[in-house]
């Protein structure tokens, strides 16, 4: 079985977790996914099966987009609610003051990844001290926040949400931490839902729950979207019979005889998704010095 399987990741699941069962579901040993989700998150997983595993290194950097709970005048050692409570405090917070400190933290700043992460710091990950009761100094990363949006606060219990569309590596839970420090409080994520990963939506995913009634109904094969799926956002190019097995063969192709860059040129680098005569897909290719180098095949 190759193909996307989108997931909405339920709360208490690790990705893992969720690799784990669908790997029984689909009845396929090669599963991946796109980009960890913390157990307590929920929404938009892709899952990778087959062939579409090799696309995992290619979908690294993509963007995603959150809707994000949060807690005023708490801190945890986790900077969610999960974790140990530190500190508190009783320092009320309008909303106008959160209004006007997000424009602080849009575009391009940088972050401190939190303790309990997956960064490695001298060959260990930060989380695994964490566990032992070890901080240890962290640098500060780039990252870019292109959307932050405070979609609902309560002054009085100083709860409240945001939505977030931002870069991969960005920790939102840090995002709302610091948010909180500027605001001379406190503050740590209590919910996270995933609405927008690798170009797909909450309207595209089934839950666990619909995935088991399909796999049981022998129609979960049917939700699968295509490997090219991840890949929309890339021009295509055709090519012919001939090319095409030259092409899965590993070959490269030389730009003269492709008929769409008889007309256009390419930049040098650029990423194409590489199509035969009969519109099947046949990986992604890359301009290196007039030829189509091979990127990725499936």
């Amino acid at each position: 079985m190759t193909g996307v399987l989108i997931l909405d990741k339920p709360a208490e699941f690790t990705s893992f977790d969720a690799v784990a069962v669908c790997r029984r579901l689909c009845h396929e040993r090669k599963i991946g996914h796109t980009g960890t989700l913390d157990p307590m998150a929920t929404g938009v997983l892709p899952l990778l099966l087959g062939k579409a595993t090799r696309a995992a290194s290619l979908l690294e950097d993509t963007d995603k987009e959150y809707e994000a709970g949060f807690q005023l005048g708490v801190s945890t050692d986790t900077e969610d609610s999960t974790g140990k409570v530190l500190a508190t405090s009783d320092t009320p917070v309008s909303k106008e003051a959160l209004e006007a400190l997000l424009p602080r933290f849009r575009g391009e700043i940088m972050q401190v990844p939190p303790m309990y992460s997956a960064v490695s710091k001298d060959g260990k990950r930060l989380y695994e001290l964490a566990r032992k009761g070890i901080e240890v100094e962290r640098e500060a990363r780039p990252i870019t926040i292109y959307r932050l949006e405070l979609t609902g606060y309560d002054e009085k219990t100083r709860e409240g949400t945001l939505r977030v569309s931002c870069s991969k590596g960005t920790y939102i839970r840090t995002l709302i931490a610091d948010l909180a420090k500027a605001a001379g409080s406190l503050g740590v994520m209590t919910a996270l839902r995933r609405t927008h990963a690798c170009g797909f939506t909450l309207a595209d995913a089934v839950t666990l729950d619909e995935a088991r009634a399909l796999s049981e109904a022998g129609t979960l094969e049917e939700k699968l979207r295509p490997v090219e799926s991840l890949f929309v956002h890339l021009p295509e190019v055709a090519v012919s019979a001939a090319q095409a097995v030259r092409f899965q063969n590993g070959g490269q192709l030389d730009l003269s005889r492709i008929a769409r860059f008889r007309r256009e040129k390419p930049e040098e680098g650029q990423a194409f998704r590489v199509k035969g005569e009969d519109g099947a897909f046949l990986g992604l290719g890359k301009i290196e010095k007039q030829q189509m180098a091979i990127l990725k095949l499936f």
